[in-house]
């Protein structure tokens, strides 16, 4: 059977991820289920984030209807009773999607509209992201005078992603594609970015993954700017020069900061504050977006 931190459920496991647990359905589509796992710094933890799986559920599923005009996604309109046990339907409503089954692409597609994170880092050395040249003198957490495409590789389980060109994405996957890819995922953070400030939320920078269907056309697939895959920031509280709050994980990682830890397995036990803090945060934000 199946908790929120761990699902075990009738269909056969395909993958179990970070925060998600894929299982198969046939050969046209799959079930995913989003856990209350915690992953930080690529370790996943032993402590769940109350109610985050179905959190993360809401705000993708919300965003896939909102883009769906730009670029079709991997739902589809299956029930999940269609193709679970009634129990395990009780247990994994609101958290849990069928979708179809994709071929996914090698990279993660990251958008940033403002420096910060390894983007800053980045920026400190080079005065480059992902080889692209940006003006001297920015401060930290500025806005970009035009958003950026600045993709990554996708790392396996416990490894980082690393930062790469987009000519080097033109290798992995084709020009055309990459062309198509970096156009989907500008498109999408723009349009985002537009309904997120009406709501008081700035969208600082977002990954997005995507696969390719039967007939081969472009999918946006996985998440779609959750707390787990884009940095929020409130805008009222907005400084450029300091860097927000956001409103995710941040305040976890921020712990683990001060400990002497390797990042590496096994995972340091985190207080149950922290733990709340982070939790109250992912709650807020879905409120905020979904609404």
């Amino acid at each position: 059977m199946s908790s929120h931190f761990q699902s075990a459920l009738s269909l056969p496991l395909i993958h179990q991820g970070k925060v998600r647990d894929i299982y198969d359905i046939d050969h046209q589509y799959m079930l995913i289920v989003a856990s209350d796992r915690l992953s930080a710094f690529d370790v996943i933890f032993e402590q769940p984030i109350a109610g985050k799986g179905k959190i993360l559920t809401e705000i993708a599923n919300f965003w896939f209807d909102k883009t769906k005009h730009i670029v079709q996604n991997h739902l589809t309109q299956i029930r999940l009773d269609e193709v679970l046990k009634a129990e395990e339907v009780k247990m994994l409503s609101g958290r849990a999607v069928v979708v179809k089954k994709l071929k996914p692409l090698p990279i993660e597609a990251v958008v940033r509209g403002y420096i910060i994170g390894s983007g800053w880092k980045e920026y400190q050395g080079s005065q480059s992201v992902c080889g692209i040249a940006l003006p001297a003198n920015l401060r930290l957490a500025e806005r970009l005078e035009k958003s950026i495409f600045t993709p990554s590789s996708k790392a396996a389980v416990g490894e980082h992603d690393a930062n790469i060109s987009f000519e080097e994405v033109e290798t992995l996957i084709g020009a055309n594609l990459a062309k198509q890819v970096k156009d989907a995922s500008l498109k999408i953070y723009s349009f985002a970015s537009k309904l997120a400030l009406e709501k008081g939320i700035i969208i600082a920078d977002t990954k997005f993954e995507f696969g390719l269907d039967s007939s081969s056309q472009l999918t946006l697939m996985d998440e779609v700017l959750t707390p787990d895959s884009s940095r929020f920031w409130s805008l009222s509280d907005y400084i450029p020069g300091t860097s927000p709050k956001s409103f995710d994980k941040q305040i976890i990682r921020d712990y683990l900061e001060t400990l002497d830890w390797n990042k590496a397995p096994p995972a340091p036990i985190i207080p149950q504050k922290i733990m709340s803090q982070a939790a109250r945060k992912y709650k807020d934000i879905q409120s905020i977006l979904c609404s």
